[in-house]
């Protein structure tokens, strides 16, 4: 049965939205590089694999940085697996650096750019070295956020300079590139630290933002609650209410609730499966838990769609979904 959503919008559109001819793209793509593998098990197996690795969200592991950022679906498929390939960093309670959550990055995307890890983690630190350590829930929420996010919030700090420069609010400068190329961010002067701009004038600007934005912002009444209860604000403070609300997060759909971070019994089951089919492993894994914390290093590119993708080793463990702060310093 055919979805309201999909009998209101003519079929074009409708494709459009989904950004099906993007994956048609890259399917025929990588159907011409391993022709001639493919051709031992047939067209249409690649095909319905391919769409099915689409679907589950495997097909964006270990794939360059412009196709990871391509598509929405293409995001939120990331961030999820980012939080379940590495979810067992949060259950140990290790505090990371900018740089590490950035290895742990470049593990699922061998070319992810570095401005964006450290635009992340700028958002927890705000003031702070970029040396000091994170807890993987405050750097996975705010990570969140600059990644889905990203060319709405490059637009962002251009009308945060504007309006702290004094400039008109409504003069407002729209990224139209993709390429990862992102704008500088406001510097954290004396003065915008310790000032900011209205809160209800900064509103006004980002809800006509929203209305003609091309890329995906949040919903702007949640954008609304998130600056309700203050006058002024900061950039990064107003980045820091973006990551830390409720329903953004669920509006977005990637992420689990923070109390449910720890916890993925699909996945925790999926691995117990797999771990069973493998003699010798399991004695192997129960005795050095922390040879299962971080996945190995895998191959830039995947070359074969139709074959299955599985997500790193994890260790079980119950969790009482708790999560550490950002610990401020670390000699």
């Amino acid at each position: 049965m055919l979805s309201p959503e999909r009998l209101a919008l003519p079929d074009y559109e409708y494709l459009a939205q989904r950004h099906v001819l993007t994956y048609m793209e890259d399917a025929v793509c990588q159907l011409l590089e391993n022709r001639e593998d493919i051709s031992q098990y047939g067209i249409a197996r690649f095909f319905t694999e391919y769409f099915n690795s689409v679907c589950q969200g495997t097909h964006i592991l270990f794939r360059e940085f412009s196709f990871v950022q391509a598509t929405p679906h293409n995001r939120v498929s990331f961030l999820r697996a980012f939080w379940r390939c590495f979810r067992t960093v949060g259950k140990n309670g290790d505090l990371l650096t900018m740089k590490e959550y950035h290895c742990l990055l470049q593990l699922l995307c061998p070319d992810f750019p570095l401005e964006l890890t450290q635009k992340a983690a700028r958002i927890v630190l705000m003031d702070d070295a970029m040396d000091c350590l994170m807890s993987f829930s405050d750097f996975l929420f705010a990570f969140q956020i600059q990644f889905y996010y990203s060319e709405f919030l490059d637009s962002v700090a251009a009308i945060y300079e504007d309006l702290l420069s004094g400039k008109n609010p409504n003069t407002v400068i729209v990224p139209t590139s993709s390429s990862g190329q992102h704008r500088q961010r406001p510097a954290l002067g004396e003065a915008g630290m310790l000032e900011g701009v209205e809160a209800s004038l900064f509103y006004q600007c980002l809800e006509n933002l929203c209305d003609r934005h091309k890329y995906s912002c949040p919903p702007p009444a949640l954008v609304k609650e998130a600056l309700s209860n203050v006058q002024r604000l900061t950039f990064y403070g107003f980045l820091m209410a973006l990551s830390k609300h409720h329903g953004i997060n669920q509006a977005l759909g990637a992420l689990p609730d923070k109390g449910d971070l720890m916890h993925d019994p699909a996945m925790d089951e999926e691995l117990e499966r797999l771990l069973a089919q493998v003699p010798g492993l399991v004695n192997s894994i129960t005795a050095s838990p922390e040879a299962s914390c971080l996945p190995s290093r895998t191959p830039p590119r995947v070359g074969s769609p139709w074959r299955p993708l599985h997500h790193s080793r994890k260790v079980d463990g119950e969790s009482d979904g708790s999560t550490e702060e950002t610990d401020e310093s670390e000699t």
